[in-house]
Parts: C-alpha cells; structure tokens; sequence
C-alpha cells in the first residue's frame, strides 16, 4: 500500500506544483514520515505563518525532524529570495508607497529587522542590505555601517526601513531617534536619507518624512 507521502510525490511528478495541493507540496517536503493530519494542520496556518515559523516550531510537530524542518525552511527561503530578486530589476522609488510595496516581505517577520535600499541619482534600486535583527535603539543603528554601503556601491540616496512586528507602525520614540541621527550623519557625508518608512501588518506602514520628522 502506497504510503500518503508516495502518493504526493507522485501526484506532483504527474502534475506538477501548479496542479497539487499546498498540503501535499508540503508532504513532499517532510519525506517519508509525513502525517496528512500534520501537513493539514500545517497547510491550514497559510504560506504567510509558515514562513514566519522557526525551526523549533516546525520541529514541535509531530513527525517533522530537523532534516524536514530545514526543508521546509529552504524551501520558503528560496522563494522569498526569487521574490526580491524579481523586484531588483529596475525598481524604481519615487514615494512611500514604492518603498513599502518593495519591502512588503518585512511585514510577516516575526522579529523587527532593519534594512537599507540604496539608490542611485534617478532612485533606481541599486541593492538592498539588512543591517540588523533587534529591537530598534539608536546606539544599535550605527549610521556607519549604514553609509559605508552606501559608498560601497556608489549610492546618491537611501531609504531606511524596519518593521513592527505586533503590525502597528506607529513610530516609536526611538524610530524618530534613529531617523533624525541618521538624517544627520547622511547631510554631513552626502547621501540624501529620502525616507524612513516602518511596515506594519496588512498593507499598513509610515512614512516619517510624510509625518514631518525630517
């Protein structure tokens, strides 16, 4: 008797990823002890909380052990990266809302994350650069390892960005801090800070340029 996990790889060698369920792609993924009970319940979060899901979390299902956990991880990775690779050409920021819309990945982090999209003189995205993982505090962001890519790939201007995770972007008295420091230090080396735009949840985000901090 075929096993549930033989009967999903079949079915997407047959058919392909376009034509199998999200629960079986998932089976694929955990191997040969994959629980359809499990895959259910873990297809039933969604794409968007799976990739939220750490390894340890993955992990506390039944069935799923590392190897299948960093599966599942690499598999979500590799999308994501495709996602933002495909945005890279040719992006161009003119607003907030192009900064938000590029960055939209931010908004299912579970940890705040601070990134960089460095620009050139027309704001075509030239790279874009995490800086770091934390809460954000002023004596955390060092505006030097902000500006240093900056000269590294010949940026004019930059936009700053970081996301809350509770998906309330309402900036915080530190988020101002860390905008009018870095604002500062970009005036004196030249590189024009455009906007320091914060992801919420659901589409939601800030822009404090457009709030009037700088």
């Amino acid at each position: 008797m075929e096993s549930y996990y033989d009967v999903a790889k079949e079915e997407m060698s047959l058919y392909g990823p376009d034509c199998t369920s999200f629960q079986n792609m998932l089976a694929v993924l955990i191997g040969g002890k994959a629980d359809p009970s499990i895959t259910g319940q873990l297809a039933a979060l969604g794409a968007k909380r799976l990739v939220s899901m750490g390894k340890e979390e993955l992990i506390s299902y039944p069935g799923i052990g590392e190897i299948s956990a960093n599966r599942i991880l690499s598999a979500f990775g590799i999308a994501t990266y495709l996602r933002k690779y495909e945005k890279d050409e040719q992006y161009i920021v003119r607003s907030p809302e192009d900064a938000a819309n590029y960055l939209e990945d931010m908004s299912i982090l579970p940890q705040e994350h601070f990134d960089v999209l460095y620009l050139s003189t027309k704001n075509l995205l030239i790279s874009r650069k995490n800086i770091f993982r934390g809460t954000l505090n002023s004596s955390i962001v060092h505006p030097r390892d902000v500006y240093r890519e900056a000269f590294r790939v010949n940026a004019a201007s930059i936009v700053v960005a970081h996301n809350h995770p509770s998906g309330d972007p309402t900036p915080s008295r530190e988020d101002i801090e860390v905008t009018k420091r870095l604002k500062d230090v970009g005036e004196t080396m030249g590189v024009d800070l455009l906007d320091h735009v914060i992801i919420g949840s659901n589409g939601r985000f800030k822009s404090l340029k457009e709030l009037g901090y700088f």
